[in-house]
């Protein structure tokens, strides 16, 4: 199978979405996601039964770009993540009423697409096109559709813009500089290159600028919170549960290879810096009065446990980190279509004005429970599979990196069920609480499903990835 026939599905669906019109555009978006992810399905079939998925063609002559993409284990889990979220984001926003909704339905399918881009590509500058490309689609998506002060919602995204431009940028030199060095952008041509270790040293500290902003990891993470709040809730699933794994793949994929001796010289900083959102996210969460902020630093705190692993060079680290980005990608955009079906209903996001929830609805309670115990990482579900391999990735490098990363999963715990005993017990609100609609619960379920199934069984994903994860140490270790 053409990998490329994929991307050509989301790139078409866009237009197509746009050209629908704005009753018909919803449906034509979700029918477009559900082919892809139908495509992904099959290109996983084919990598399992031995078939080699890329695609290559020359683009320009001079510089030597080329068309390249190519999918691995890894690369196919994550486009599974992007295109399984997709259609459950699209679906989950059909209870809201969207102005212009052909634009805010083919802009959604254009993000995707760069994203599914980003994770395929193996040209630098093919990956490098599609990175900057997601930005687009979101900065038009929070600032047109987003919520509160139409001048705060600008002053947001405009930083939130011109802030991962600007590291970006510093990824963009540090390509230009292998271009220089091997003559080609292809990745397997720039895992060749034998650099010294003052030019291993800045290549990934230009790529580090560009990932820890998108992620976010701290001290990059300001603008963050923000533009989760002020975005659509559509919006800030799409950053939350995709968006960010793109900085966290790249890392795996791009920096720590491109530059394995300054990553094996400066671990321990790096896992530091993720260590400390861990600890950082979770004392801020336990602040935050909007519902939708409280997740946002949440999210915070359990990337930076990700990134941490991704820096500790080892094989449980890295296979740990990529289970967890797939969990957490799930939780996450659950998580905050419970705070949009909340306001739905309270039209507020603001937790002392909640209340008393579960006694008009039960079912949504309990659904909202499970997912906050998937938060936290309860054994049998998905998040547990990925940061206990963390943490004992982490525990192989240093035990106590393992005993301040396991901080998310106490903090998590108190901040969480905190919250859920402030929105969904206690008195009732004034304004009740209309039951969760078919659509609305199916939503959660499928989310629900997910999480407890590879919970108890994370095998299949365990050994899609394990094979990619040691090909990319192999070589770190071979530079070292």
């Amino acid at each position: 199978m053409n990998v490329s026939i994929l991307l050509i599905i989301l790139f078409v669906g866009a237009f197509a979405t746009y050209l629908a019109g704005d009753k018909l555009a919803s449906k034509v978006a979700l029918f477009f996601s559900l082919s892809s992810l139908g495509c992904a399905i099959v290109l996983l079939n084919n990598f399992n039964a031995g078939e080699n998925i890329s695609f290559i063609s020359q683009w320009i002559n001079q510089p030597n770009i080329s068309f390249a993409l190519q999918a691995d284990g890894l690369s196919i889990a994550m486009i599974l993540l992007t295109l399984a979220l997709a259609p459950i984001i699209i679906f989950s926003s059909f209870g809201n009423v969207y102005k212009n909704a052909k634009a805010f339905y083919s802009l959604i399918l254009f993000m995707v697409f760069a994203m599914a881009g980003t994770f395929l590509a193996s040209d630098g500058l093919l990956y490098y096109i599609f990175w900057e490309l997601a930005l687009i689609p979101i900065y038009f998506i929070a600032l047109i559709w987003g919520n509160g002060d139409a001048e705060e919602r600008k002053k947001a995204m405009v930083k939130f813009f011109i802030y991962t431009l600007a590291g970006s940028l510093f990824m963009l030199v540090g390509f230009v500089y292998l271009y220089q060095q091997a003559g080609s952008f292809l990745l397997e041509d720039l895992y060749n290159l034998n650099l010294s270790v003052t030019e291993q040293l800045w290549i990934f500290l230009a790529f580090f600028l560009a990932y820890a902003i998108k992620i976010p990891l701290i001290p990059f993470h300001t603008w963050q919170a923000n533009v989760y709040q002020k975005a659509p809730t559509v919006g800030t699933m799409l950053l939350s549960g995709i968006m960010l794994k793109m900085g966290l793949y790249s890392i795996i994929r791009w920096q720590l290879p491109l530059a394995p001796l300054a990553a094996e010289e400066y671990k321990y900083i790096f896992i530091s810096l993720g260590i400390a959102g861990v600890i950082y996210g979770s004392i801020v969460a336990l602040r935050q009065k909007d519902l939708k902020k409280l997740l946002a630093y949440s999210s915070l705190a359990h990337v930076g446990l990700i990134a941490a692993g991704t820096y500790s060079l080892t094989i449980d680290g890295l296979r740990g980190a990529v289970l967890q980005m797939i969990a957490h990608g799930f939780v996450v955009v659950g998580l905050f279509f419970i705070s949009e079906i909340i306001f739905r209903r309270y039209e507020t996001r603001t937790i002392a004005d909640m209340g008393g929830i579960r006694s008009q609805s039960p079912k949504f309670a309990s659904m909202f429970l499970l997912l906050v115990l998937a938060s936290v990482s309860l054994p049998t579900t998905f998040n547990f599979v990925g940061e206990f391999t963390v943490l004992y990735g982490l525990s192989q490098i240093n035990i106590w990196f393992a005993l301040l990363g396991g901080t998310t999963i106490i903090l998590g715990a108190y901040y969480m069920l905190k919250m859920y005993q402030q929105v969904m017990l206690g008195e009732t609100n004034t304004k009740a609480f209309v039951d969760v609609t078919f659509q609305e619960g199916l939503a959660l379920v499928i989310i629900l499903a997910v999480l407890f199934f590879f919970g108890m069984y994370p095998k299949p994903i365990t050994d899609l990835i394990t094979p990619s994860l040691e090909n990319i140490l192999t070589h770190i270790n071979r530079i070292n």
